[in-house]
């Protein structure tokens, strides 16, 4: 059995990736991974937002099977328990507070940091008002309209959004050099700082611009593209694609360091999955962030893999929720009752595959669920409001519905559609809602997630 490093960075789209065939060098240290590895080129999250996306890379589940994800439902096994049970230490370091240990992603880990306390004076600071002032009284409203105001208009901001990847990477690195294990090691670190808002340090700004962009215009872009997306100019699009691919050239160099600590403490090369859980829009259908657009700049998410075996690239479709189970078949020799994706071993090994689709979904305030299904030559979109479909092979970048004109391919994707949420009734449970601090809900605020 071999030590397994899962790691999973927020909001990288595959085509920033020099792997990819990106024309900025963003990501030298993944790179090396997909020269003497497998990147798999048509890899698809099952959802458009971390939230929904994570039961999926750590369940192989569908976001909406077991009562959604509000929480980990006691009937999905995240991937740390099936290498638990395996005799694997197992370490969990991340700051997306949908992912912490009140929601369930905990179980399983040896350690798990997962950043729940906010020491920031900002924070502690609007709690210490919160806990004395009525939120509905005429103080706090003012108070709380000159916080968003000094945001939007100034450029400050007040408190934490996620704790920064050099910081992330000391943890896994001190949790490496600390653990004796008897027995091979799993490390999950999920990295947020390619989320907006894009605040990289300065050194990496400049590998790519000229001109630094201050914190305070980072936050001023952020805000406009969030809430007036349209009045984005070309410059400020490019000035948010700079912050943003400086954000992964940053965390590329602390993947690195990490990949390079793990290979020195435990003597030999471990198996290194690197992976999104969704990509990044930056104006193409006229929204910027992860919306639930279901296009394919939000979908299509890199994935690369040293360690499997196979040293190539691979163009058949593949879901986020084929890697869980493809860890689990390694360490295992088989793949849990409730897993639905498949062992990308067998593609590496003989070629045989037999995915012939990607469905991606979230939830629905107003039927079960919104939904995609990917094949390698169409998308369709189903929405309570709208359906769309587009051919891909005369059409990538997806902007011709052809849903008046397709009728016969859209019935046959509806009958998935439909076939799938059976399978979602079936696996329905019953989970209770998790009440947050009033912190946790301004962090999540802070990160775009919560009105």
């Amino acid at each position: 059995m071999h030590d397994v490093l899962l790691l999973t960075v927020d909001s990288l789209r595959a085509d920033h990736v020099g792997a990819y065939g990106y024309d900025r060098d963003t990501t030298p240290n993944i790179d090396h991974l997909a020269e003497r590895g497998a990147v798999f080129n048509n890899t698809f999250a099952n959802a458009t937002f971390t939230r929904a996306s994570f039961p999926a890379i750590l369940t192989s589940s569908y976001p909406l099977m077991y009562g959604g994800y509000e929480r980990v439902s006691p009937d999905r096994t995240i991937i740390s328990e099936v290498l638990d049970q395996a005799g694997y230490a197992t370490a969990g370091f991340h700051s997306n507070l949908f992912m912490s240990k009140e929601f369930g992603y905990g179980r399983g880990f040896d350690a798990f940091y997962d950043s729940r306390p906010d020491p920031s004076y900002g924070a502690r600071l609007k709690q210490f008002v919160k806990d004395r002032l009525d939120p509905d009284g005429w103080l706090y409203q003012r108070l709380a309209s000159g916080v968003n105001r000094a945001e939007r208009n100034v450029g400050v901001n007040f408190g934490s959004f996620y704790t920064e990847a050099e910081e992330l990477t000391d943890l896994a690195v001190d949790w490496i050099h600390e653990t004796e294990a008897s027995g091979p090691r799993f490390i999950w670190a999920h990295y947020m700082d390619p989320h907006h808002p894009y605040v990289p340090p300065d050194q990496f700004q400049r590998q790519f611009r000229d001109e630094l962009i201050s914190r305070r215009e980072s936050l001023q872009l952020r805000r406009k593209m969030m809430e007036e997306p349209e009045a984005i100019s070309p410059n400020e699009r490019q000035k948010l694609i700079d912050l943003y691919d400086a954000e992964i050239r940053y965390t590329d160099e602390q993947i690195g360091r990490l990949v390079g600590t793990a290979t020195d403490a435990w003597g030999e090369r471990p198996t290194v999955i690197v992976t999104a859980d969704h990509g990044e829009e930056f104006g193409e259908h006229g929204q910027y962030s992860h919306n639930r657009t279901f296009f394919d700049e939000v979908l299509k998410v890199p994935l690369v893999v040293d360690g499997w075996g196979g040293d190539s690239e691979y163009d058949d479709l593949v879901a986020s929720m084929d890697i869980p189970a493809t860890i689990a078949a390694a360490a295992t020799d088989e793949i849990p009752d409730n897993y639905f994706g498949h062992d990308l071993r067998t593609l590496l090994s003989d070629g045989e595959w037999d995915r012939s689709h990607v469905i991606s979904e979230v939830d629905s305030d107003d039927t079960l669920g919104e939904f995609s299904v990917r094949t390698d030559s169409w998308k369709y979109i189903q929405k309570p409001d709208v359906e769309s479909i587009y051919d891909l092979e005369t059409d990538l970048s997806e902007t011709e519905n052809l849903i008046d004109k397709e009728s016969g391919r859209v019935q046959e994707f509806q009958t998935v559609v439909e076939s799938h949420e059976e399978d979602i009734r079936r696996t329905e449970s019953d989970l209770d809602s998790v009440e947050m601090d009033d912190a946790t809900e301004q962090r999540l605020r802070n990160l775009g997630y919560r009105e």
